[in-house]
C-alpha cells in the first residue's frame, strides 16, 4: 500500500511532474551547449557534466536544506572573525563569478525555482519527510530528468533526417 502512495504521489503534488520535465529541458539543452563548447573552446565532457551535475546538486541542497546549511555556517562564522571573512569572501567570489555568466545564473534560477515550488506541492499536500531524504528524492528527479533531456537527439539532428520538418 506503501508503495502505491509513492506511486500516486506526481499526480498528488503535479509540481514533480513540471521538476522532472525541467529536468529533461535542461538535460537537452545542456547536450547542446556542450557540443557548441566541445567545438568552440574545446571543452571536454567529463568537466562540463561535472560541473553541471555539481550546480544541480548544489541547488537542490541549498533549496531543501536551507535551515541546516545556515545553521552550520552561522555556528562557524560565529567561532572566528577569521573564518566569518573566508566564508564571506568565498560567498561574495562565488556569486560574482556567477553573475558575470548569466547564461549560468539563468540555469541556476530555473532549477531552483522549480525545485522550490515541488518542495511547496509536497508540503501542500502534507508529505514532508526528513530533509536528507527530500534531498535524495529531488535530485534523482532531477538527475533522471537530466538524463533522459541527455539522450534526446538533438532538434536539427530531427530535422537533419526528416522527422522534424
Amino acid at each position: 500500500m506503501r508503495l502505491f502512495s509513492v506511486l500516486l504521489l506526481p499526480l498528488r503534488a503535479p509540481l514533480l511532474l513540471v521538476l522532472f520535465g525541467v529536468a529533461i529541458v535542461m538535460g537537452n539543452h545542456w547536450t547542446l551547449l556542450h557540443e557548441h563548447l566541445a567545438i568552440t573552446r574545446d571543452v571536454s565532457a567529463r568537466l562540463f557534466w561535472t560541473v553541471e551535475v555539481t550546480q544541480v546538486l548544489a541547488v537542490v541542497v541549498l533549496c531543501t536544506m536551507p535551515d541546516l546549511l545556515m545553521r552550520q555556517v552561522s555556528l562557524l562564522m560565529a567561532s572566528s572573525r577569521i573564518i566569518s571573512l573566508v566564508v564571506t569572501l568565498l560567498l561574495v567570489v562565488t556569486l560574482g563569478i556567477y553573475v558575470l555568466r548569466l547564461n549560468l545564473l539563468a540555469d541556476v534560477l530555473i532549477i531552483a525555482s522549480a525545485v522550490l515550488l515541488a518542495r511547496l506541492d509536497l508540503t501542500r499536500i502534507g508529505v514532508v519527510p526528513p530533509s536528507t531524504l527530500m534531498v535524495l528524492l529531488l535530485s534523482s528527479v532531477l538527475l533522471g530528468g537530466i538524463w533522459i533531456g541527455h539522450l534526446i537527439p538533438a532538434p536539427r539532428l530531427l530535422a537533419t533526417i526528416g522527422m522534424f520538418g
